[in-house]
């Protein structure tokens, strides 16, 4: 019987034996969009650090769901400058409260550009507060520290100077938690959009009742950012006891108990974050 022809074994000398495979080359980390000659202007020497944090919003910020995908072409012009607008209303130095902070707007931008602020970042959520820790370490920010923690169970214990707070509530809600928190005399500022006027207008008896002062609507950044930031001010009156008692209650609470967070911020892209 005839042998198995030539082609009947594998050819095992002389055969090409595969390379090496190559190592995938890893995705390069998502980066935020060039700041534009505005921002230059804004930040001034601290802009290397806020386009560090830039990055760090439109990369692990986006991945962890905590803004929107869409907000990281905006990322300038909707929040890093509108947050730098709003730094020149605090004075310095002094002790700031960045109440429900989220993904760090506005108390990492304030922090980064008035070194001589101390920046407590407030934040009840366990993967923000993680999200901004990396942040204060990674940008080395000395005087930024994070607290987990609700604004209503702290008041009385944390205070501040200056409190500030952005996309968190309405201001018949936030002046409890934003009152609770700031010192006599001390001051509130929140962030708030076309519509401030009209909140304002709707908080008036809610501010009476816990002693506020000078609440106004004011304009910041005009002349540096277009549109310049809307800011809800207003002054703690010297002498009110700071306590649980500051936050109005939910409808529907029972009596005697501490209201409770208004949701969820929402923050870039309508994101919790």
């Amino acid at each position: 019987m005839a042998g198995p022809g030539p082609s009947a074994f594998p050819a095992t000398e002389h055969a090409e034996q595969p390379g090496p495979v190559a190592a995938p080359t890893p995705a390069a980390a998502p980066r935020a969009p060039a700041p534009p000659p505005e921002a230059r202007a804004l930040f001034g020497p601290a802009l290397g650090l806020a386009e560090r944090y830039a990055d760090l919003l439109a990369g692990p910020a986006v991945e962890r769901g905590l803004i929107g995908p869409r907000e990281t072409a905006r990322l300038w012009d909707r929040h890093l400058m509108n947050c730098a607008a709003l730094a020149e209303l605090v004075p310095h130095p002094a002790s700031v409260i960045d109440l429900g902070s989220g993904a760090g707007l506005p108390g990492i931008v304030i922090a980064i550009l008035v070194p001589d602020v101390r920046v407590v970042l407030l934040e009840p959520m366990a993967r923000r507060a993680a999200f901004l820790e990396e942040c204060v370490r990674d940008l080395r920010l000395g005087n930024a520290t994070v607290r987990r923690g609700r604004a209503e169970d702290l008041a009385g214990e944390l205070t501040a100077d200056v409190v500030v707070a952005r996309a968190v509530a309405p201001m018949q809600r936030l002046a409890g938690l934003a009152l609770g928190l700031a010192r006599p005399g001390g001051l509130v500022l929140a962030l708030k959009g076309a519509g401030a006027e009209q909140e304002l207008a709707r908080a008036r008896g809610v501010l009476r009742r816990l002693g506020a002062r000078d609440a106004a609507v004011v304009q910041a950044g005009s002349g540096r950012v277009s549109p310049a930031a809307t800011v809800i001010r207003l002054t703690a009156a010297p002498g009110v006891s700071r306590g649980r008692a500051l936050a109005p209650a939910r409808p529907g609470a029972r009596p005697g108990r501490a209201a409770g967070k208004a949701g969820p911020p929402q923050k870039p892209g309508g994101a919790a974050t």
